[in-house]
């Protein structure tokens, strides 16, 4: 099994999300021996923000791009390449503002490419990316998960939609929530992370 662990929290040792990112690894690691992780930190090489000449190599077919659009579209080239060779996707996904960090939403932006990762059909939207097992390591100060903040959680649903859009439909979200309240946070990483085994699957490969 081939998983990709994108990391988009730029607090490296300190982030809640990569705790549980490594976690979730940890344990896949274990039901699925011999399993290889290939690690995309957006935080410490975040992908460009989308511009006229990406956008313009994005629509060009690739046989037909010049060098410079062939350049300009390397990075999501690159990122299509890596989501397609893995099994399973573990996504880091603190809550910054109610949604994800920008980082991470450059590298959504890099692979949503219609017609190579969705593509619009007579009876709808098509995702082309199918057969991946997902899931989200979520961190927050707050509780979003429930209660009266649940309505300001835009990081589960959005993920949620737009990886499904793109065809990986089996989408598990893990949080470790509550990190900047008195009483809760002191145990909210390692609740998180006791609750990973029962939430994982064996996947074969």
């Amino acid at each position: 099994m081939h998983i990709l662990h994108i990391i988009s929290s730029p607090r490296k040792g300190a982030s809640a999300s990569i705790q549980l990112g490594n976690g979730i690894l940890e344990q896949l690691q274990a039901i699925n021996p011999g399993s290889t992780v290939q690690v995309r930190d957006l935080a410490s090489n975040p992908f460009p923000h989308l511009e006229e000449a990406k956008l313009q190599s994005f629509f060009t077919p690739a046989e037909s791009r010049t060098p410079e659009q062939q350049e300009a579209a390397r990075h999501s080239d690159e990122a299509i390449a890596e989501v397609q060779a893995a099994d399973v996707i573990v996504i880091g996904a603190p809550l910054y503002n109610f949604g994800i960090p920008s980082t991470l939403k450059a590298w959504i932006d890099h692979i949503a490419r219609a017609g190579i990762t969705f593509r619009y059909t007579e009876s709808g939207p098509e995702g082309l990316i199918k057969g991946k097992k997902v899931y989200v390591a979520m961190s927050s100060g707050g509780i979003y998960s429930e209660g009266p903040s649940a309505s300001y959680d835009f990081v589960a649903p959005y993920l949620q939609a737009v990886l499904g859009f793109l065809g990986m439909t089996d989408v598990t979200v893990i949080r470790a929530e509550g990190l900047a309240l008195p009483g809760v946070q002191d145990t909210a990483v390692q609740k998180a992370l006791d609750s990973v085994s029962s939430l994982l699957q064996p996947t074969e490969a």
